[in-house]
């Protein structure tokens, strides 16, 4: 087949025979009527002959496709543009696919919910993981498919937008103003994101790593507050995780409730109910910074190994109580086994089933398998452990199985044991 596999959990989303390299985006954004015109360059490799490949996109009005500058015949149905060049493309061969498109985003179904582009009382905001990403724009919508990306956003000037990596370019018309951001970085689909709000700048630190928030005017004071530790949280996770992969790291607080926080990719999204004046959801603070290492630069090669994102946001929660000079890890552990252990015993950490992606059990079991390493082989080779897998898998995809291969290379103590009661095993394993 070449090109990425298909996942085994989504084996709807993505597509076999090609990888892109870049994405550049073209987006206007209209808030009184929500619509969304669109024109996407995808710059992509063949990985073998293609007479025709497919690209993951909701549902829009598709107006005009070209492959490498030339119009090409296509069909839009299910999910899925189906494109036939004029003339098949060798294997090997970079070649561009521009789209354009309009209409208004509809959030993509799933188990999960709605996810993807949704509509504000006053903006717009995106969260895509792990399917939403066809709800903007046109992508190869699997979490290996890496890419750089530009993504140039015009709406109206009362709004600032708010999207992956370094602004470039800020350009206020009449009515309207274009924001131009660049993420040099590779990124998987699902992490890129826009948000548009009427927000107001907070700058929490300067270099080396620049850290900002965009937040709801009336929760300028509380938000400064509840992420005045964020700019030391980095600090202490450079040094346990290594250096920070991006350019930059960002924070949107939207003026409405979420469920829960989501990472995109160098930027975190929370809602006002995470913000209280009072540093009361600063676990989440850590949580989803932790992501920009675990998730964002190492991203999962399919979602069976989700909890190598979530086990490993989850136990930075824990080290930054440790580091901050709260409760230390082995505190938050016990709690976390006594909650697991009331807990049905039917989840193998390392394929916990499509379902399930999302389940506690993945947050609270990957985080506790990590303590039980860290207990088994000591704190010095178990920090020298994580160094070097963000290191040598810095902007790549990861696997359960690397992991574990990484980890015995760091003791001379079996770990086969451990690890197959920890991630195969449904039981939580004794303590």
């Amino acid at each position: 087949m070449g090109g990425t596999p298909a996942d085994p959990y989504l084996p709807g989303h993505g597509n076999a025979g090609y990888r892109t390299t870049h994405y550049d985006l073209d987006l206007e954004y209209r808030t009184g009527s929500g619509r969304l015109s669109g024109r996407a360059k995808i710059s992509a490799t063949a990985d073998r002959t293609l007479t025709e490949f497919s690209l993951d996109l909701g549902m829009f009005r598709v107006d005009r496709v070209l492959v490498d500058g030339a119009a090409a015949s296509y069909s839009h149905r299910a999910g899925k543009l189906r494109v036939r060049p004029t003339t098949p493309l060798p294997a090997g061969t970079p070649f561009t696919v521009t789209v354009r498109y309009a209409g208004v985003p509809r959030p993509i179904p799933s188990r999960w919910g709605d996810l993807g582009w949704e509509r504000l009382n006053d903006g717009a905001l995106v969260a895509s993981q792990p399917t939403g990403a066809p709800s903007w724009f046109p992508c190869n919508d699997h979490p290996a498919d890496k890419a750089t990306y530009r993504i140039a956003v015009t709406t109206q000037s009362r709004y600032a937008v708010i999207a992956n990596g370094t602004l470039v370019s800020h350009e206020a018309g009449a009515n309207t103003t274009t924001w131009v951001y660049e993420q040099l970085a590779p990124m998987s689909s699902y992490l890129a994101t826009v948000q548009i709000g009427r927000y107001r700048p907070i700058d929490l630190a300067v270099g080396p790593v620049p850290q900002r928030a965009a937040v709801p005017p009336r929760l300028f004071a509380a938000a400064q507050h509840d992420l005045g530790r964020q700019p030391e949280m980095m600090t202490a996770f450079e040094c346990v995780f290594g250096p920070y992969p991006f350019a930059e790291y960002a924070v949107v607080v939207v003026d409405e409730a979420l469920e829960v926080p989501v990472e995109a990719h160098g930027l975190s999204m929370f809602g006002s109910n995470h913000v209280d004046g009072r540093r009361g959801s600063e676990r989440l603070v850590a949580h989803e910074l932790a992501h920009q290492w675990f998730g964002n630069s190492l991203t999962v090669a399919d979602w069976r190994h989700i909890w190598l994102n979530e086990g490993f946001a989850k136990y930075a929660e824990w080290l930054w109580s440790e580091l901050s000079g709260g409760e230390p890890a082995r505190a938050h552990a016990v709690r976390s086994r006594a909650m697991v252990s009331a807990l049905r015993q039917d989840l193998r950490l390392a394929d916990p089933g499509a379902r399930r992606i999302f389940d506690d059990r993945v947050y609270q079991r990957g985080a506790l398998a990590l303590h039980a390493l860290r207990e088994v082989v000591g704190d010095g080779p178990f920090f020298t452990l994580l160094r070097e897998w963000t290191q040598v898998h810095r902007h790549g995809t990861v696997t359960t199985e690397a992991f574990t291969a990484l980890a015995q290379r760091h003791t001379s103590r079996p770990l086969d044991g451990l690890f197959a009661a920890w991630l195969y095993e449904p039981a939580l394993p004794p303590s």
